[in-house]
């Protein structure tokens, strides 16, 4: 019995701080964002603030959907985590690669800011790779756990709705990355589709696993 006691709270101590490490890199991220944000305005701040803001709408347009990017990847990295009561190794790397494309994610939203007006659709299909690649992030920081058994195995059949979610979701980011070349507005009605299906991951994945199992 204390042998079990002392697994679990080993699990749970690294558990723990794998997520309390990634949750200090999407801080980071966040940070980066706004410091890109302001070394984009700061060589054309002359004329006023009014001038500034209107003349540099495309920088919080893009300011804001990788706001949204960033937070939602947390959302779901939190809600993934909940359910993971085992690590080892090789999740570290898998949790590593989703932190690489976090850290990413202001470098694409400052080009999108500087090019939306002038290259909008070879920008925002720069900016749209990243969510090709933070989808197969997701997808891998979720089939890993649940290929390997790392989480409880109550909790499978609901942890297999977000891996397919997220499975379908790399179809759906490289479909849409086409469309940016293509059209500018379509591909944004896309991606803000993707914001709110990850925005409220939990919801989707439950609807996807009705329909799967009425099949």
């Amino acid at each position: 019995m204390n042998d079990q006691t002392n697994d679990a709270q080993s699990n749970l101590k690294e558990t723990s701080r794998l997520e309390a490490f990634s949750d200090g890199v999407f801080a980071i991220a966040i940070t980066l964002l706004i410091l890109e944000l302001i070394q984009t305005m700061y060589p054309h701040s002359e004329g006023g603030l009014p001038g500034l803001l209107l003349n540099h709408w495309q920088s919080f347009l893009a300011f804001a959907m990788g706001f949204l990017t960033i937070l939602i990847c947390w959302i779901n990295h939190h809600l993934v985590f909940e359910y993971i009561k085992k690590t080892d190794s090789k999740l570290m790397w898998v949790n590593g690669f989703v932190l690489l494309v976090v850290t990413f994610t202001p470098f694409p939203t400052a080009v999108l800011a500087e090019y939306f007006e002038s290259e909008s659709n070879t920008a925002l299909a720069f900016f749209g790779f990243n969510y090709f690649m933070m989808s197969v992030a997701a997808y891998g920081i979720c089939a890993y756990p649940f290929n390997k058994h790392l989480i409880e195995e109550g909790s499978r059949e609901v942890f297999n709705g977000f891996r397919l979610m997220y499975a379908y979701s790399i179809i759906y980011t490289l479909l849409t990355f086409f469309v940016c070349f293509f059209s500018v507005a379509a591909a944004i009605f896309f991606y803000c589709i993707l914001f709110v299906v990850f925005a409220f991951p939990k919801e989707f994945s439950k609807k996807l696993m009705v329909r799967k199992n009425r099949k």
